[in-house]
C-alpha cells in the first residue's frame, strides 16, 4: 500500500526501554491495515470518533485525581494514598508528584495519536488498540509482533484491551519517565500546548522538529478547541 505523507513522518527512536515507547514504528510494521477506501475528511472523522472520546474521559479522570491530590497535600490527609502514588510515579517530593499527575492539554495527546497511529489506520492500532506505539518486554502480557525485526530480534507491541487503556498508559508513561522531566515541570506551570510540545523533543529522533510538527497538526486541525 502506498505510504501517506503522515506515515513517512512517524518513525520513532527508541527512548530508554523503561519508557515502553516504540521506535521506528512504521518501519517495524505499523503500516495501514486493510480498511475501506476513505477520503482524508472521512479518515479524520473516523479518527476523531474513535480517539477523542477516550482522551476526554482519561483527561477528566486524571484532572480529578490531580485536584484531589492537591487538596490532600494541602490538608495533610490521605497520606497512604499519597505515598502509593509517589511510588507508582517515581516521585520523591510533593511537587514532583503534582508534576507527574497533572494531565497535559488534550490537543497534544490528540496530535500525537494522529501522528503515531497514522490517523487510526496503523496495524498496531487496529489490531491492538496501541495508539502510541508502546513496546512490550513481558512475554506474559497481551502483545503483538511487529512485521519486521530489529536485526534478529522480534519487536513486540503491547496489546491493550481498549483505546481508553492505551490513552491511560500514554499519560502514565509521560508522568513517570525521566526523559520527560522538563515536560512535566513546564506543564505544571502552563497549559499552553505550543510551549509544551517543545519539551517533547526526546519523544522522537527528529528532536525539536517533532514539536514543530505537533504544533502544525494542532493548528491546522484546530485541536486546541478541545482544550
Amino acid at each position: 500500500m502506498k505510504l501517506t505523507a503522515f506515515q513517512s513522518k512517524t518513525l520513532l527512536i527508541l527512548i530508554p526501554l523503561i519508557l515502553l515507547l516504540s521506535t521506528a514504528i512504521y518501519f517495524y510494521g505499523a503500516n495501514e491495515t486493510t480498511l475501506p477506501k476513505m477520503t482524508v475528511q472521512e479518515k479524520k472523522a473516523r479518527f476523531k470518533n474513535l480517539i477523542i472520546p477516550a482522551i476526554d474521559e482519561v483527561y477528566d479522570e486524571l484532572m480529578v485525581q490531580y485536584l484531589d491530590v492537591s487538596e490532600s497535600l494541602k490538608s495533610g490527609s490521605d497520606n497512604d494514598m499519597i505515598e502509593k502514588l509517589k511510588i507508582e510515579y517515581k516521585a520523591k517530593t510533593d511537587n514532583e508528584l503534582l508534576m507527574a499527575l497533572k494531565p497535559h492539554p488534550k490537543s497534544i495527546a490528540i496530535a500525537q495519536a494522529a501522528m503515531e497511529s497514522s490517523w487510526a489506520t496503523s496495524r498496531f492500532f487496529n489490531e491492538a488498540n496501541n495508539i502510541f506505539g508502546v513496546w512490550s518486554f513481558d512475554e506474559d502480557e497481551p502483545r503483538i509482533a511487529a512485521l519486521k525485526k530489529r536485526g534478529d530480534k522480534t519487536i513486540w507491541l503491547k496489546r491493550y484491551p481498549s483505546i481508553k487503556a492505551s490513552v491511560r498508559g500514554y499519560y502514565r508513561t509521560l508522568g513517570r519517565s525521566a526523559a520527560f522531566k522538563k515536560f512535566r515541570q513546564l506543564r505544571l506551570k502552563t497549559d499552553n500546548p505550543y510551549s509544551l510540545v517543545k519539551k517533547l523533543d526526546r519523544y522522537s529522533e527528529k528532536g525539536a522538529e517533532y514539536g514543530d510538527e505537533l504544533t502544525s497538526i494542532i493548528k491546522f486541525n484546530k485541536f486546541n478547541t478541545y482544550d
